[in-house]
């Protein structure tokens, strides 16, 4: 298959938290490399209203200029107060996110060689995201047994050989420095993966960029974490966003970091996995 380049960033949080030179240096960027795909992980609002939702909605736009968008909702962009344990009209949960980004909240995206499909992962509060810390409240992701029956059934219907991506908003492996797990059931989701012979996730929510590879008994998958795009990276790190090529062999992610002095985001570590 033909290299397939995929830009992917995270946490964009349009609002009080986002920097414009830096979301307005990603938009040139975008359209200069003119990436095959752009992944927008969750995250797009802060306080999931109506204004941050529609610039947003202007970033995603501007790519599709040039790029195909796959986009899914992150814990910031659900309105829980509505429906705080189901107490409510689940409906409103993603009123605006469905009004202003997409009506599809878990979209598939298929193109030679590669298929991704987003899952939600963020469902407000939620008694099965229920910790015994207060501060994951509304935080934590989780996804359901359907959702998972769902997304294998859309890999399913691929061609063999295809690149398998799967985009979700909360990070699939534990934080660096935050030591945190974003799923309430990652052990459960990590063996959905397995099984479906996923090759590549993209996820964020942790606010700290992490490229690694997972060993999985029969199959090896590479997480792309993108870090945020705001002033509210983990640790005083500067904000960042991955680039990714996707070839036959392998998959390589470099990571992109902002440069106060240059004003655009540079090339950083590069690392690159067998497929």
């Amino acid at each position: 298959m033909n290299p397939i380049n995929v830009f992917h960033c995270s946490d964009l949080h349009f609002g009080h938290p986002a920097v414009p030179e830096q979301y307005e240096a990603l938009e040139a960027l975008v359209q200069e490399r003119r990436y095959d795909i752009v992944a927008i992980s969750g995250d797009l609002s802060q306080r999931a209203r109506s204004g941050e939702f529609q610039r947003a909605r202007a970033f995603i736009k501007h790519a599709e200029k040039v790029s195909k968008v796959i986009v899914v909702p992150g814990n910031h962009d659900v309105a829980w107060w509505f429906s705080p344990l189901g107490l409510g009209d689940d409906r409103l949960l993603l009123k605006k996110y469905r009004a202003y980004i997409s009506e599809d909240i878990e979209p598939v995206l298929r193109m030679p060689g590669a298929t991704f499909v987003g899952i939600n992962t963020s469902h407000g509060i939620a008694l099965r995201t229920l910790t015994w810390r207060l501060k994951d409240l509304s935080i934590i992701g989780y996804v359901r047994e359907d959702q998972l029956a769902r997304a294998a059934a859309e890999f399913e219907k691929s061609p063999e050989g295809d690149v398998r991506v799967l985009v979700l908003h909360h990070n699939a492996v534990k934080g660096e420095l935050s030591r945190r797990h974003g799923l309430k059931n990652s052990g459960r989701v990590h063996e959905a993966m397995q099984a479906m012979k996923v090759d590549l996730v993209l996820c964020g929510h942790d606010h700290q960029e992490a490229v690694l590879a997972v060993e999985h008994p029969t199959k090896r998958m590479t997480v792309s974490t993108a870090g945020t795009v705001s002033n509210r990276m983990r640790g005083g790190r500067p904000s960042s966003a991955n680039s990714i090529c996707i070839t036959d062999s392998a998959i390589e992610v470099t990571t992109l970091t902002w440069s106060a002095e240059k004003g655009t985001f540079v090339d950083g570590p590069k690392q690159s996995f067998a497929r």
